[in-house]
């Protein structure tokens, strides 16, 4: 752990906090016990449980930690930017509340990475960890056991690409990283996460600091310990939040500066966004007894239909065989 000094803190970490009462003193501690100089900002999003009054009692006995608390629940984008308001290090980076940082070094690793490549954002490959045994088994989100990846450089086509679930395979897509981000980059470009955004706000923040011109990099795994938890409804998003994600894709696609192979992902990833929004959209129409709701989510461009076609037949068939199993 690094030694406590009245210096500036290099890295501030910031840990957006809902409901998490049973795990924000693992995720505070994690982040303390790093091996450069931190300051940890836990923002509350109007938690209804002990999570703001458990980071305060810690911030009661370190310096480096700060809470502060949403007046009412904002979702994680607008808990991130008010973190990175006050935030003072050089670099700052995102603790998920259920997450902790798995090796004391990894920060410093990171920031030798940067300093080496001159890069603005540095991500690492991110350990999968069962929330049953967090010391146990750990896997990689995105490479594999057997392939080091060394120090990529991301262009923004590569990086989108990453996010393509089909391409990747269910939740080992790219804005899952947890990247350190220069701060100076984030307030010359004025980014920040956008707050109406509650599925795929680090993608859309990431993508838009690539199309700005931010060197990104990725690199092997360096101590971030990704909880899995059972039951998790990060799958199960709701339909609206698709719905945001397609509009954010589609101002993406208006930023200035966007080259070809950039379009091209992104138009990628707008489209299978749709699959998704018109699959949700078809279960609320049946959920609401309203065919012409259900109607609706046809009217959509070619390979959207084909696949919600394919979706309706593969869930058909499923309920069918399940029915049989029954009998």
């Amino acid at each position: 752990m690094a030694e406590q000094t009245d210096a500036a803190p290099r890295v501030s970490v910031l840990i957006a906090a809902w409901s998490a009462e049973a795990t924000i003193a693992r995720a505070i501690d994690s982040a303390l016990g790093q091996t450069t100089r931190v300051e940890v900002i836990v923002i509350d999003d109007a938690s209804p449980d002990k999570t703001a009054a458990v980071a305060e009692a810690r911030a009661a006995t370190d310096p480096r930690v700060r809470v502060l608390r949403q007046p009412h629940n904002a979702g994680p984008a607008a808990a991130r930017n008010r973190g990175l308001s006050v935030a003072r290090g050089d670099w700052v980076t995102v603790l998920d509340s259920d997450d902790f940082l798995c090796e004391e070094d990894r920060l410093e690793r990171l920031l030798a990475i940067a300093e080496r490549t001159g890069a603005d954002f540095v991500a690492d490959d991110l350990w999968k960890v069962d929330e049953a045994a967090p010391d146990g088994p750990r896997v990689r989100m995105i490479g594999t056991a057997e392939t080091d990846m060394g120090v990529m450089h991301l262009t923004a086509a590569e990086f989108v690409a990453g996010n393509l679930s089909s391409a990747q395979g269910g939740r080992r897509e790219f804005g899952f990283l947890k990247p350190l981000m220069a701060r100076h980059f984030l307030n010359t470009h004025k980014l920040g996460y956008d707050p109406d955004i509650r599925l795929g706000e680090d993608y859309v923040l990431y993508t838009k600091a690539l199309i700005a011109g931010a060197r990104f990099v990725l690199t092997d795994p360096a101590g971030y310990a990704a909880v899995v938890r059972a039951g998790s409804l990060s799958g199960k998003h709701p339909t609206e939040a698709h719905e945001r994600l397609i509009a954010a894709d589609r101002a993406l696609l208006a930023l200035p500066g966007v080259d070809a192979p950039t379009r091209r992902a992104l138009q990628a990833h707008m489209t299978e966004q749709r699959k998704k929004w018109a699959w949700r959209r078809l279960l609320d129409a049946k959920k609401a007894a309203d065919p012409r709701a259900a109607m609706a989510c046809f009217v959509a461009p070619p390979a959207v239909v084909v696949d919600l076609f394919r979706t309706v037949l593969k869930e058909t068939t499923a309920r069918l065989v399940r029915r049989q199993d029954r009998r």
